[in-house]
């Protein structure tokens, strides 16, 4: 590992920190080396507020070190006014001679303009430093900005004999997960911005859709209801938490309870996806049902993939979500439950 790879991967680390509140920002770390000493880091905590650049600088207790220091930053500096200040005039304005990047900004105001700016003004700029997995670290902001939709991920459990759940009309759904990998879950609702859930799943299962079992902001709620026949004392409809009902019917809002009208004639996913793509939402965790997660399977509408394989047989109930031939897996151990995690093509 070269010197500047370390720093950068210390950048990925810091940026990390990130991904619960800096959407719809990208999540970007920064680290500041004098003499071989690390001399001031920071990371981008929240949307509106410092960035990964800004606050390393202000924890640098000595400012005239930057004059003969290097900054590296995952992701490159923005040189547009946005909320903030462009960071590439900040670190030019100090005088820091060098800047290692990891990669460009795929942000259309920002791609290659922060980099040309530093070069412009004399510093030495290197760029693509352990460069995609820098890329990886952007991978939702990156989705959201190319390809103008949430960055989506499907989760499930399943039986070992490939169910979901029990044939059931009414009771409680079959539990497959434990209290450890059910935690895991609410740990992902934290980390995404919006939660789906169809019709039967509501019905039957009557989630909350919370991260009540994890430290974190609770997602935008989200369910499909054609007819409006859900009823209306399911924990969804308690008010406690922003929710929309996507339908095919006119309803009023209320606290906290919103109706969009959509047309269930056509396909209803890329009509969904754009009220969250207009909305800035750049995350979607959908969990539920098989009819739904198939739905964005078939469609090609996924960017990963959660499956937890439970030891439980259930002889017979609803399918499981059949996985796409040739997708990218990877193998977990959870609380003794067998995880795979899937990759979409990027």
């Amino acid at each position: 590992m070269t010197t500047d790879e370390k720093y950068i991967r210390r950048c990925i680390e810091l940026a990390s920190n990130g991904l619960c509140n800096a959407a719809p920002n990208p999540m970007v770390g920064a680290v500041i080396v004098h003499n071989g000493k690390t001399i001031g880091e920071g990371y981008h905590a929240r949307c509106g507020e410092g960035h990964a650049e800004v606050n390393a600088i202000r924890s640098v207790k000595d400012e005239s070190l930057l004059k003969d220091s290097t900054i590296y930053v995952s992701l490159e500096p923005c040189s547009h006014y946005g909320k903030t200040p462009p960071c590439a005039d900040l670190i030019i304005s100090k005088g820091i001679p060098r800047v290692v990047v990891g990669c460009i900004d795929p942000f259309s105001q920002v791609s290659g303009r922060g980099i040309q700016k530093l070069r412009d003004a004399g510093i030495d700029v290197t760029v693509g430093v352990l460069e995609e997995e820098c890329k990886n670290l952007i991978r939702r902001f990156v989705t959201f900005n190319t390809q103008k939709r949430p960055y989506i991920t499907l989760k499930w459990a399943e039986s070992a004999d490939g169910f979901i759940d029990a044939n059931r009309k009414e009771g409680s759904p079959v539990v497959l997960s434990t209290p450890i990998t059910s935690m895991y879950v609410h740990k992902q609702r934290a980390e995404h911005k919006a939660i789906l859930v169809g019709r039967r799943t509501a019905l039957l299962d009557n989630p909350s859709l919370t991260t009540r079992n994890w430290y974190g902001v609770n997602p935008l709620r989200l369910v499909t209801d054609r007819n409006l026949t859900l009823p209306s004392d399911l924990k969804l409809f308690d008010h406690s938490t922003p929710t929309i009902v996507f339908t095919a019917e006119k309803k009023e809002n209320e606290e906290n309870l919103e109706y969009i009208t959509i047309d269930f004639s056509a396909d209803i996913l890329p009509q969904i996806l754009t009220v969250l793509y207009e909305r800035k939402i750049q995350s979607l965790m959908v969990e539920g049902g098989t009819t739904l997660l198939q739905s964005f399977i078939d469609s090609g509408l996924w960017d990963e993939m959660f499956v937890e394989h439970s030891e439980k047989v259930l002889g017979e109930g609803v399918k499981s979500p059949v996985i796409p031939k040739g997708a990218v897996m990877k193998t977990e151990m959870r609380d003794g439950i067998c995880v795979s995690h899937y990759r979409g093509k990027r």
